[in-house]
């Protein structure tokens, strides 16, 4: 239990520097780390490198660290959700590395597998191709791309045993898998907290070997992104 932590404040102690990189799992507002964002936030940390698929939406996710000006470059895929986000950028107050989003997963699972950089065909002959090594293979163009690691990734998880061993739920699951392997220390932000021996082994999808702190948050927020309803027929 060594790993558990009472909260946000007490897991990220120690390991929020200015201009540090950190990872972030989450897909829109799916299995976001609340309350970690939270306690970043609280930290007043800045001059940060965030790596996510997006930003959060206004107020809300990544979107609170972009509201205190405490981010200064986003390596993303999607942000279009975000108005903040889209001033701060257009202004140039706000760096930003666009990344294809099955290349940014590849990219953070690489870093967690310790591979440097690897081979794409996505994205050849586009402005993601700029100013990035091209080679050929058996008659097709690739681009290289570097692997992420990061000083801090923060993930959000269903379930964990004591040991830090993770099931995702769902969609939930998304980018926590990968960014959970990019950082050089992975905090957990958990819903349940079970007995050693609960899980079943083959449902485990991150391994405790990547996981060094965990908290629980079981009464995060959850909020809906988008909200459509049809007309009653």
């Amino acid at each position: 239990m060594a790993r558990l932590y009472p909260d946000a404040a007490a897991a990220l102690d120690g390991l929020l520097f200015d201009g540090m990189t950190i990872a972030a799992g989450g897909f829109g507002l799916c299995g976001i780390p609340e309350k970690l964002i939270a306690g970043i936030a609280a930290s007043g940390v800045k001059d940060l490198t965030i790596v996510s698929n997006n930003a959060g939406v206004d107020g809300f996710g990544l979107g609170v660290l972009l509201h205190s000006r405490q981010v200064r470059k986003m390596i993303s895929s999607y942000v279009g959700e975000n108005k903040e986000f889209e001033r701060q950028y257009l202004s140039g107050e706000l760096e930003l590395e666009f990344a294809p989003q099955g290349t940014l997963a590849e990219r953070l699972r690489a870093g967690g597998a310790g591979i440097p950089g690897f081979y794409t065909k996505t994205g050849v002959g586009t402005l993601i191709a700029e100013g990035k090594e091209h080679k050929d293979f058996d008659g097709e163009t690739y681009i290289l791309e570097r692997g992420i690691v990061a000083d801090l990734a923060i993930v959000h998880a269903w379930r964990a045993d004591p040991y830090g061993n993770l099931v995702y739920r769902k969609t939930a699951r998304n980018f926590n898998p990968n960014a959970a392997t990019a950082g050089r220390v992975t905090v957990a932000e958990v819903e349940e907290m079970v007995q050693p021996g609960t899980l079943d082994p083959d449902a485990i999808h991150t391994p405790g070997v990547y996981i060094q702190r965990m908290i629980v948050a079981a009464d995060n927020e959850k909020r809906i992104e988008n909200r459509t309803v049809r007309e009653r027929i």
